[in-house]
Parts: structure tokens; C-alpha cells; sequence
């Protein structure tokens, strides 16, 4: 990059904020205050199309791939992959860090294994239901996170909007809690890592770095590759797969692991510019409307039965993602037209 937004206080809210600066000459996708409300809503079209293609794609294409780890080191890698092709074509420039910013990037890679694993982990201390349901309340913690470290005020309705979203996945994904107390510890460190993680990526993207989401993308996925690879030797799950492929994996499975590394590309690209775009709060909604998402997929593709509570859950929680989005929208319009 040729020079970097600048901002009066490193501390202060910089995702609310417009650069003082003009903006790199590099490509990158403008901040949450600077695009319209149609921008946003057709970034978050196309992540939620990525989302559901990867979804469907590893339920119909990739199966039973009981291992997590490496599908996670599938995944960076194949970001790193993607992302190095587009730097070769010209289409980004890296920009030049100090090793302290280098340091805050590997310790953003280490956020993101560490969350991966507390999450892995969890799942084998609680049932899916109760883990979706802490899941949940990310919107929640996220909006805290502004309000009282970087000092953001949001509208009352905001806050309220937030209550139906809550409730609505959590008789959604209704069933049968059960967790242990260091399950519901684990699960309870995981949404925290969640929230925390979305939130960082956001402020690497719009704060004194002011990466942009292929760049940022690029530094990230080779060290959080690397780091799932570790996981995957010392959990067993590496020799695992050697041993049910003992001749290595048949060329059907790398095409299939090909594609699915291809929509894992293009799914963490556009979740990057998504919140850079639309904020690490909207990105903590979406990820409940993304639950909603998933179980009206699996009753119109899979045949899945769920009971009137979920679908009034469902409802619920889609009419929360309405309200929370309409209140964005007025407040966009209002700051518009001071």
C-alpha cells in the first residue's frame, strides 16, 4: 500500500469511523460507514450464498470427512493458495509491517486455531442444541465489546432487536440440553472467542493497519494452515487418514477436497469484505440467521422434521434479523443527513 488511514486515537471506535486520510491505492473494500445500505446487503447476499453452497456442497459432495483439523488446514490452505494467485496477478500489493505489526497478526492466527479447538472440544462435553444456543447470544457479547471498550453507542432499539434474534434461535435449535460444567465453561470461552475474533478481524481491516480483506487473508491463513496441521498430528486425526487411505487419497477425493477448498476460498473472502463492509456486530447476527438458514435447508433438501416450536423460532429470530437490520438502516440514514 502506498500510505494508511490514519486515526486521532488507536483506541478509539475506528470500524464507526471515516479515515482522515484518502484511502490506499491499493484495492480494498471501503469501510462499514462509507458504502450504502444496498452495498451491504448484497455483500451479505453473496456471503450467505457462499455459506449455503459449502454447506450443501459438504453435505451432499464431501460426506462423512471425519476429520476437522485437516479440513480446517484444507480450508487456510486453500485461502493462501487463492490468495497468492491474485497477489501474482496484480489484483492486491502487501504492504510493508513492522514486527510488531506481524506479531499482532500471528497472534490473530493463534486466536483462530484457539477457537476452532475450544469449539471441537466443547462439542464432545455438550449436546449440539445447548451448543447453539450459547452460540447464539454472539450478537450479544459483541455489541458489549463496543459499548464498553470502545465506547460505541447504539440506538435502544438495537439492544432490543437483539432479544427475538436470541430467543428465536434458541426455540429454533430447541431440544435436548445437556453440558457439563466445564462443557458450558468451554462453550461459554467459545462464544467469547468467537465474538473477540470477529471483532479483531474487523479492526485489521478498518483500524491503524487498514489491511485489506485479500491481504489480510493472505497473512492470516499460512500461519492458521500451519497451526491446524499441528492439531491435526497431535489429535491423531493425520495418521488416521493415513490409515484409512493407505495408498493416499483416490482422485475422486482430491476433487472433492479441490472443491471444497475452492468455496472455502471464496466463503472467507467474502466473509473478510463482509465485515469489513458491514461490521463485526451485523456479521455476529448473520451468523444467527445463518443457524435459521441451515434448518430450513435441511427440511426442503434433507427432509428434516422439526416441531412447531422451531418453526416458530425460526420465525422469530428471522423477524429479529429484520427488525435489527432496519434499525441500521434508519441509523445510517439519520448520521446521512446530519
Amino acid at each position: 500500500m502506498s500510505s494508511s488511514p490514519t486515526f486521532k486515537d488507536k483506541d478509539e471506535d475506528l470500524e464507526a469511523q471515516v479515515p482522515l486520510n484518502p484511502q490506499p491505492s491499493n484495492p480494498t473494500v471501503r469501510t462499514e460507514q462509507e458504502v450504502s445500505g444496498t452495498t451491504k446487503l448484497l455483500y451479505l447476499a453473496v456471503y450467505f450464498l457462499c455459506n449455503i453452497s459449502l454447506t450443501i456442497y459438504n453435505k451432499l459432495i464431501l460426506g462423512k470427512f471425519s476429520y476437522p483439523w485437516l479440513l480446517t488446514a484444507l480450508h487456510a490452505g486453500s485461502a493462501s493458495i487463492g490468495c497468492y494467485i491474485l497477489l501474482l496477478q496484480g489484483r492486491f500489493t502487501l504492504t510493508k509491517l513492522s514486527l510488531q505489526q506481524n506479531v499482532v497478526l500471528f497472534l490473530f492466527s493463534i486466536l483462530f486455531t484457539v477457537n476452532i479447538a475450544t469449539s471441537n472440544v466443547s462439542l464432545a462435553m455438550v449436546s449440539i442444541p445447548f451448543h447453539q444456543i450459547m452460540r447464539s447470544t454472539c450478537p450479544f457479547f459483541a455489541v458489549l465489546i463496543y459499548r464498553f471498550r470502545y465506547g460505541r453507542f447504539y440506538p435502544r432499539d438495537t439492544y432490543l432487536s437483539l432479544i427475538p434474534l436470541i430467543l428465536g434461535v434458541g426455540l429454533a435449535t430447541y431440544g435436548d440440553y445437556y453440558f457439563t460444567a466445564a462443557g458450558f465453561l468451554l462453550t461459554f470461552l467459545g462464544v467469547i472467542l468467537a465474538v473477540v475474533k470477529t471483532v479483531a478481524t474487523n479492526r485489521i481491516m478498518t483500524g491503524a493497519l487498514a489491511l485489506s480483506p485479500l491481504e489480510t487473508l493472505l497473512r492470516m491463513s499460512p500461519l492458521a494452515c500451519a497451526q491446524a496441521l499441528v492439531c491435526a498430528i497431535a489429535s491423531g486425526e493425520l495418521a488416521g487418514f493415513k490409515e484409512q487411505n493407505p495408498e493416499g487419497p483416490s482422485g475422486a477425493l482430491i476433487l472433492t477436497l479441490a472443491g471444497n477448498g475452492l468455496l472455502a476460498f471464496c466463503l472467507n473472502y467474502s466473509s473478510f469484505s463482509t465485515n469489513k463492509v458491514a461490521g463485526a456486530v451485523t456479521m455476529t447476527v448473520c451468523g444467527n440467521i445463518k443457524q435459521c438458514l441451515t434448518i430450513l435447508l435441511g427440511i426442503v433438501l434433507f427432509g428434516v422434521k422439526v416441531g412447531f416450536l422451531n418453526g416458530l423460532g425460526m420465525v422469530i429470530a428471522l423477524a429479529g434479523a429484520a427488525w435489527y437490520s432496519a434499525v441500521e438502516l434508519r441509523s445510517k440514514t439519520q448520521k446521512g443527513g446530519r
